[in-house]
């Protein structure tokens, strides 16, 4: 009897062990299925779980990190400190000469003064080239919270005037918490439509020397096109932004973007004729910015200078 009990009793423990030995497996393997940024707390198997494996040698694991991360918002720079982007767009050819527009309504005003094609505006000293939009772009996720130095025009208003007949700036771009006002310098009525797609479009008439405000609260993926109905020449462009990290080059081809948290973030290039900016030449190497974005690194108080950034003719053509 001893030993048919002692029997029993060896058979039930090797039955219990082995149940154990068979739920320790989830426990390692359950934490893998959570967040990629893991978690600070848990056991020391849990974080061993969430460690990475070396990349093999030559391969090509460290590509889907060219993108930015789901999440790429934070609310302030991890390792503190915020830095600047610039730049320089270049035509790379001879720079083409503005042709004048041809006027059909109000030509005792409008004809005054020579009206240009504003689509390609090259510098003839310098070849910059002007009217170039870069601006953050998030794939998904939050845009991260600006720097306090934004805050003082977060609700300012930005102004685009129909000034002698076109429209001033040709490009304006905005935050979604600014007020758009509608201006008209001119003595001649206009009328501002403007074809938003993430907004209600716009179509309204503006009297002689009155203006209007208007808001944009919605982010467009895109420039949007201004026009004027009944001065049909007339085209401008905005765009409306959640975030303030955004800039137009200058009559130099030059730009600036202030106060960018340290990190690494993905700007989208766009201009008017070109569409996005994807065909490239930057120091000397021809480059593509797939969909017009590239990916830059910027470190806390210290400005990345991408330097002249060299656009083909062939990118205006058509």
């Amino acid at each position: 009897m001893k030993f048919r009990h002692g029997g029993l009793l060896l058979a039930l423990f090797l039955v219990a062990a082995i149940g154990c030995g068979g739920g320790s497996e989830p426990a390692s393997g359950g934490s893998s299925s959570g967040s990629s940024g893991g978690s600070s707390g848990g056991s020391d198997a849990g974080r061993a779980a969430l460690t990475p494996a070396p990349a093999p040698v030559g391969g090509s694991a460290a590509a889907p990190i060219a993108a930015p991360p789901k999440d790429t918002a934070t609310a302030a720079p991890e390792k503190g400190g915020w830095g600047h982007l610039k730049g320089k767009f270049v035509y790379d050819g001879s720079a083409p000469t503005p042709a004048p527009l041809t006027i059909t309504k109000d030509q005792e005003f409008c004809g005054k003064s020579p009206v240009l094609d504003e689509s390609v505006v090259v510098n003839k000293d310098n070849g910059g080239l002007a009217n170039v939009v870069v601006f953050l772009y998030v794939r998904s996720g939050k845009f991260p919270d600006p720097h306090e130095s934004f805050a003082e025009s977060a609700e300012a208003s930005v102004e685009i005037d129909n000034a002698a007949c076109r429209f001033e700036p040709h490009v304006c771009v905005m935050r979604t918490s600014q007020k758009l006002i509608l201006k008209n310098s001119d003595p001649v009525g206009h009328n501002t439509n403007i074809a938003t797609t993430a907004n209600p479009a716009f179509n309204q008439t503006i009297p002689a020397s009155s203006e209007l405000e208007h808001s944009l609260s919605e982010a467009e993926r895109r420039p949007a096109a201004v026009g004027c109905n009944i001065h049909p020449w007339m085209k401008g462009w905005v765009l409306p932004q959640k975030s303030p990290y955004f800039a137009v080059s200058g009559k130099d081809g030059e730009f600036e973007i202030k106060n960018l948290p340290s990190g690494k973030w993905t700007f989208q290039v766009w201009q008017e004729r070109a569409g996005s900016v994807d065909d490239v030449t930057v120091g000397g190497k021809k480059t593509k910015w797939s969909k017009g974005r590239v990916e830059v690194t910027i470190n806390g108080d210290q400005t990345t200078d991408l330097g002249e950034i060299k656009l083909s003719a062939a990118l205006f053509e058509g």
